[in-house]
């Protein structure tokens, strides 16, 4: 069986970009962004569910989650994020284990932005990596790429774990202040590293 890499990181720290470079180097990645999307989608299965706990107004004229509604309720009413978070994290998680034990690859990444927040995951993964990065980078790179402003955007940070917390739980930490020319190299020692182990463990 594949070994497992969870690779999680705060909103804007680039999970994305580091993931592509494991995936250049032939890792296998499963995002647990893209799961949410497909069951949150026109008719998908975490749809039915939605509409009980919400009501139609979150479910948009195509059958999908609304969610900039959703955004909204989430962000004045906490609860709510807790009662959607009910909902998706148990899909998304058996979801994500279906495609991890799939995987043929020696080791395979896993994306998890609430990896170390989130119930379910650390036990069954073998080692976690997160990508770090200055804050007030994360709230540049956020703001041009989502069009949220600044104070949106730290919201967002704000339920998510601190910087700090989420280094010292991490087994492995993968910088990413800006000197993009740095990214490659450090994610191949990771590349190596994770090989060796892959193969230690069969």
């Amino acid at each position: 069986m594949t070994y497992r890499i969870g690779l999680t990181g705060g909103i804007g720290s680039g999970k994305s970009t580091v993931a592509a470079l494991f995936a250049e180097l032939g890792a296998a990645v499963i995002d647990t962004d893209l799961i949410s999307h497909r069951l949150t989608a026109a008719d998908g299965l975490a749809i039915p569910a939605i509409r009980a706990a919400f009501g139609d107004a979150f479910v948009n004229a195509e059958g999908a989650l609304d969610r900039a509604r959703m955004r909204e309720l989430i962000f004045s009413a906490p609860p709510a994020r807790l009662q959607l978070e009910g909902i998706l994290h148990p899909m998304i998680r058996a979801e994500a284990k279906t495609e991890v034990e799939a995987s043929a690859t020696p080791y395979t990444v896993l994306v998890v932005p609430l990896l170390f927040e989130a119930q379910g995951y650390r036990d069954w993964l073998h080692r976690t990596v997160a990508v770090d990065c200055p804050e007030s980078l994360q709230i540049a790179r956020t703001m041009q790429r989502s069009h949220l402003d600044e104070s949106a955007v730290r919201a967002i940070m704000a339920q998510q774990l601190g910087r700090q917390q989420r280094l010292k739980q991490a087994d492995d930490i993968v910088s990413n202040d800006g000197d993009q020319a740095a990214l490659p190299s450090q994610v191949r020692r990771l590349h190596e590293a994770y090989l060796l182990l892959a193969a230690g463990s069969d």
